[in-house]
């Protein structure tokens, strides 16, 4: 292979990368415009949606498994906006449930919680109920205190929260679909399918995810430009207090705003899923490099989005060439701390834009 056919072998597999990273990009855009907050449970939205996927998908018809991902997807996004961010100042029995799955989890990874259940043993079971009504009375206690001294709303909190989420929902991954990696079906052809460029070959997987990148692009564009719904979204985004002021439902639409970003990043991990394959612990990754591209495309702006994550997809790739493969990942930290020093708005962003809004 000359280093021509080389280089564009990069080009091909930074545009898998790539297209992903502009697609959590946009949902971080959407919910941004809709709330100003940066939402970085959007990575485990891709891999939620991609493992709901891939589990439908072993018996019953591809188009049917997707469909159900992306809706289950988009519901738990309209599930965390409400528990968790909608009535954040208030008494949640269910985020206190949440916290306390996550202390367990944690107990259950420290060895506290005992391996085998099958053969009944009875000082198994009571260390078991000990447990579960420890990390009850401890997440009912986080959620009392929570509520008691921390009444003031503000973007960094709510920030917070979404890393708490992200944490949470990369736990229960873990302990559904455990720590193998999973791919989805190819929509055309299998692993070892091609297409042929001159002398660059590709999967013809690549050609859907580019085509899904595309469309939902143009369906965002349409969407907030033509929809009634869309059109009461961006004015929300420019002015909450003069939007409600119009009649405008403003939270139904940050909810919206959730449940679009959620539907959006479950497909896009489901169409890239055949070639990245998806693991529960991608999330993180996922986010990070999502909210790199953001920034370099400039907050709120999302068809800037989608050319930064393709740019940046397309740089981590070439930076193999030259650097070890365990060092790629430092591409995208190089760029986001290289545009928030030298253009903090990012490169199609401007500066009242780059500025939180209040909730």
């Amino acid at each position: 292979m000359t280093g021509l056919e080389l280089f564009f072998q990069y080009i091909v597999a930074g545009l898998t990368r790539g297209s992903i990273y502009a697609v959590i990009a946009i949902g971080f855009n959407i919910i941004y415009n809709a709330t100003g907050i940066i939402n970085f449970a959007q990575g485990e939205f891709v891999v939620l949606g991609a493992l709901i996927g891939i589990t439908f998908a072993s018996f019953i018809p591809l188009p049917l498994a997707i469909l159900l991902a992306v809706v289950l997807a988009a519901l738990y996004g309209a599930i965390v906006e409400i528990v968790f961010i909608r009535y954040e100042r208030r008494f949640s029995a269910l985020r206190a449930l949440g916290i306390s799955v996550l202390i367990f989890a944690f107990l259950a990874l420290a060895g506290f919680v005992p391996d085998q259940f099958l053969a009944f043993s009875l000082i198994n079971w009571l260390i078991l109920l000990l447990l579960v009504a420890c990390a009850l009375g401890l997440g009912l206690l986080i959620e009392l205190v929570f509520n008691n001294y921390m009444k003031e709303r503000n973007i960094l909190r709510l920030i917070i929260i979404t890393i708490g989420v992200s944490i949470l929902t990369r736990e229960a991954m873990d302990h559904v679909w455990g720590k193998e990696a999973y791919a989805f079906p190819f929509f055309s052809g299998n692993e070892v399918s091609s297409v042929s460029l001159g002398n660059i070959q590709f999967s013809p997987q690549l050609l859907w995810i580019l085509g899904t990148l595309l469309l939902i692009v143009i369906a965002l564009y349409a969407f907030f430009k033509f929809s009634l719904w869309g059109k009461a979204m961006r004015a929300t985004s420019l002015d909450r207090q003069a939007a409600r002021l119009c009649g405008i439902n403003t939270r139904f639409l940050i909810t919206l705003s959730f449940i679009i970003s959620a539907g959006m990043g479950a497909l896009a991990g489901i169409v890239t899923s055949p070639l990245t394959q998806t693991k529960y612990d991608m999330g993180a990754h996922l986010a990070i490099n999502g909210f790199a591209v953001a920034i370099l495309g400039g907050l709120g702006n999302s068809f800037a989005a989608a050319l930064a994550g393709l740019y940046l997809g397309i740089l981590e790739a070439l930076s193999v060439a030259i650097l070890p493969n365990a060092f790629k990942d430092i591409v995208a930290i190089l760029i986001l701390l290289g545009v928030l020093f030298i253009r903090p708005a990012g490169i199609f962003g401007s500066q009242k834009e780059s500025a939180l809004r209040d909730f």
